[in-house]
């Protein structure tokens, strides 16, 4: 393996300490920068020539990404990408355009100039809107990176209270944002909500609203034509089994969701005004 390989493996950029570790020898960094291969970010830090990621951005104004710059480091999902870059910079002030956080205090990303998991949802909590962070605090717990019980004891005191409320928000199964955007939703209508329940001939359902209402939730995987026959055939047999039914997209659930909540309440109060009933 070359240099430039192992510095895209790395995302674009590295410490020397990283790339010694490899087994690069410095003659061969001196190099690879004499020669225009890498370039010399600052002392102790490489990367490629033509690139223009964050976390290169990062390691120039010698911080560390941290919140919402820091979710595609660890797969966190997100509702927007970052329009400005979220930062640990030490004692040194934001820089225009920016976003200052305050500084680690625990382990950091192993070897990209990135905040740990735990810094990045901690900041997330105390920065973003409610439901940007609780997604991704839902991510990270969902698939066990972190629990919320460590959360919680780091988010204690009358400051932390708004933060420890999208904490109260994570359900203990989300199989994707669309899911915990709509249970919020749900809940906040005062609507009485059963998830991931298995329906006889159905199959296991996104939502059970008021015992008679199904609701699905539908991301990218859903507009592939097999599946798209295949939720054919659910929607029908819901139908079949004596239940409403209804299937919402990604734009509905995360830009629309007054619309989807609309048509969820329009359906409910015209069955308790007994339009579905003989």
């Amino acid at each position: 393996m070359n240099l430039t390989t192992y510095l895209a493996s790395r995302s674009g950029t590295a410490t020397a300490a990283d790339i010694a570790r490899a087994g690069f020898s410095r003659h061969r960094i001196s190099a690879a920068v004499a020669d225009g291969t890498i370039v010399r970010i600052h002392r102790g830090q490489y990367g490629l020539p033509q690139d223009s990621s964050a976390y290169r951005a990062a390691r120039e104004l010698k911080g560390r990404l941290t919140c919402l710059s820091a979710a595609p480091a660890y797969g966190l999902w997100t509702l927007v990408p970052a329009g400005s870059m979220h930062l640990i910079l030490g004692h040194r002030a934001a820089l225009p355009g920016s976003v200052a956080h305050g500084r680690c205090r625990h382990p950091k990303h192993p070897w990209l100039p990135v905040a740990g998991l735990a810094d990045v949802l901690i900041h997330a909590l105390h920065c973003l809107p409610e439901l940007e962070a609780l997604v991704m605090v839902q991510c990270a717990v969902g698939r066990g990176d972190i629990s919320l019980a460590f959360l919680r004891g780091k988010l204690r005191g009358n400051r932390n209270g708004r933060a420890r409320s999208v904490l109260d928000m994570v359900i203990p199964r989300a199989d994707s944002l669309l899911e915990v955007l709509a249970n919020t939703a749900f809940h906040r209508a005062g609507l009485r909500v059963r998830r991931h329940v298995e329906i006889p001939g159905v199959g296991e359902v996104d939502f059970l609203l008021e015992g008679i209402l199904v609701v699905e939730t539908d991301g990218e995987s859903h507009l592939q034509p097999r599946q798209v026959k295949k939720d054919r055939v659910r929607n029908n047999a819901t139908m079949v089994a004596g239940f409403l039914f209804l299937r919402f997209g990604y734009d509905f659930v995360v830009h629309h969701p007054e619309r989807m909540m609309a048509q969820v309440l329009a359906v409910l109060e015209q069955w308790r005004r007994g339009a579905f009933r003989p």
